[in-house]
C-alpha cells in the first residue's frame, strides 16, 4: 500500500468524522429552526469542541422559546452547562416560575443551582408548600409534669434567600426550641393540653424562619402526651441528697466526739500513769528519809494507822452490794 493510499484512506475518515458531525449538526439545527429557536448552524458544531453537548442546549432552548422564554441566550445555556450546573433543571424551574407568575431570573436560577439546592423543587415548593414533620420534643411546665409534643410545620420556599439561608434542619431545631419554651412558660400541664393551639402562636410570634430559606406559614400541634412528673422525682432526688448530706455531718460529728472523747482518755491515762510513777517514788522517799534521820518509827507507824483509818471509813462508807464480801458471809 502506497502513500498515497493511506492519505485517501485518512481523508475518507476525516470526511466521514466531519459529515457525521455536521450531519447531527445539521439536524439538530433543522429541529431549532423549526421550533422557532435561534441556534446558529456553526454555533452547534463548535459546541463539540468546546465540549457542551449540543443536544442538551438545543432541546433546552426549544422548551424555553415554546414557554415563551425568548430572553434565554444559548450563550447562557452553554456558561452554565461549562460552570457544572444543570441547564434543564434550571430551564424547567423558570418555566414553572413563568406559569406560576414568580418573579425568578435567570441568574438568579443559575445562583440557586450552583449552590446546591434543587432550584425547579424550590419552585414547586413556592407554589406548593411542603409540610415537615418535628422529632418528639420533651418539655417540663412549671408544675413540674413533662409533656411530649410533636408539630407539623407548612413551610414555603422563599426564592431570594435559597443562596445563603439555612435549610430544614434549622427550622426544625428552631421549631422544636419554640415547644420547649412556650411549654416550659406555662403555668400548669394542664393549660396546654386544653389550649395546644397557644403553644403554635407563641413559637409563630418569634420570626423563627428568619435568615432561612423558608417561610413559616403554620405550626400545627400534631400530637401531646403527658410524660413523667419531673417535679416531684428532683423533689424526691432532692430530700436523698439532702439526707445523705445530714447523715454525713451526723458521721462527721460523731467522729469528732468520739476522736474528742478518745483525746480525753488518753490524758486520764496520762495522768493516771504519772500519780502511779509519784506513789511509786513514796516508798523511796520514805527510805531515803529514814536514812536521813528526818522520819523515824513512830512517824511511820502513826503514818500507817492513818491509813488504816482511812480505809475503815471507805468500807463503812461503801454500800453493802458495791462492798466486797466479808469472810463467813455469802
Amino acid at each position: 500500500m502506497g502513500f498515497s493510499s493511506i492519505i485517501f484512506i485518512l481523508f475518507g475518515i476525516a470526511g466521514i468524522v466531519l459529515i457525521y458531525f455536521v450531519g447531527s449538526a445539521i439536524s439538530l439545527w433543522v429541529q431549532a429552526l423549526v421550533s422557532g429557536a435561534r441556534v446558529g448552524l456553526f454555533n452547534i458544531i463548535f459546541m463539540r469542541f468546546r465540549k457542551v453537548p449540543p443536544k442538551l442546549v438545543v432541546n433546552s432552548k426549544i422548551m424555553a422559546v415554546k414557554a415563551g422564554l425568548d430572553i434565554i441566550t444559548t450563550d447562557d445555556l452553554e456558561s452554565h452547562y461549562l460552570a457544572g450546573g444543570d441547564v434543564m433543571r434550571v430551564v424547567q424551574a423558570l418555566i414553572a416560575a413563568d406559569k406560576a407568575n414568580i418573579d425568578l431570573k435567570f441568574n438568579r436560577a443559575c445562583a440557586i443551582d450552583l449552590a446546591g439546592r434543587n432550584v425547579l423543587e424550590a419552585v414547586q415548593m413556592s407554589v406548593n408548600p411542603k409540610v415537615i414533620e418535628t422529632p418528639l420534643v420533651a418539655a417540663m411546665a412549671k408544675d413540674g409534669i413533662q409533656l411530649k409534643a410533636v408539630s407539623r410545620v407548612t413551610v414555603r420556599a422563599n426564592l431570594d434567600r435559597l443562596v445563603g439561608g439555612a435549610g430544614e434542619e434549622t427550622v426544625l431545631a428552631r421549631v422544636g426550641e419554640g415547644i420547649v419554651s412556650s411549654i416550659g412558660s406555662a403555668d400548669s400541664h394542664k393549660g396546654v393540653l386544653e389550649n395546644p393551639d397557644n403553644i403554635s402562636k407563641r413559637v409563630l410570634e418569634k420570626g423563627l424562619d428568619a435568615g432561612t430559606a423558608f417561610e413559616i406559614l403554620s405550626i400545627d400541634i400534631a400530637d401531646v402526651d403527658v410524660g413523667k412528673n419531673i417535679g416531684a422525682a428532683l423533689a424526691t432526688d432532692r430530700a436523698e441528697a439532702d439526707k445523705i448530706i445530714a447523715q454525713a455531718k451526723a458521721e462527721e460529728r460523731r467522729a469528732m466526739a468520739f476522736a474528742a472523747e478518745q483525746e480525753m482518755m488518753a490524758r486520764v491515762q496520762e495522768m493516771r500513769a504519772k500519780v502511779v510513777e509519784a506513789e511509786a517514788q513514796v516508798p523511796l522517799a520514805m527510805a531515803d528519809a529514814f536514812r536521813q534521820g528526818n522520819l523515824g518509827i513512830m512517824d511511820y507507824l502513826r503514818m500507817k494507822n492513818i491509813q488504816a483509818d482511812t480505809h475503815m471509813r471507805d468500807t463503812i462508807g461503801t454500800p453493802k452490794k458495791d462492798a466486797p464480801d466479808s469472810p463467813g458471809t455469802k
